[in-house]
């Protein structure tokens, strides 16, 4: 069924869920891996396809690998 109103058609290119780069700090070995988030927090994640000191996309688990860049803070 087609939808002619624009939000729905907008949402539907949408992935739902949270997304997150986190450093990767271990790999558990047991198809898990410890992350720490930009704030400090560290979580566990399902995935160990990136290695520890690496950055990774992460959605519900690890997608993979993203590049190093600066980051920038601005207040508005």
């Amino acid at each position: 069924m087609t939808t002619t109103n624009i939000w729905q058609q907008f949402k539907a290119m949408i992935t739902e869920g949270a997304r997150v780069v986190a450093t990767m700090t271990a790999n558990n070995s047991n198809g898990t891996s410890q992350a720490e988030l930009r704030d400090g927090s560290v979580i566990n994640i399902k995935g160990e396809s990136v290695g520890v000191g690496q950055k990774a996309f992460i959605q519900e688990e690890i997608k993979g690998t993203v590049p190093s860049l600066a980051q920038y803070e601005v207040e508005v």
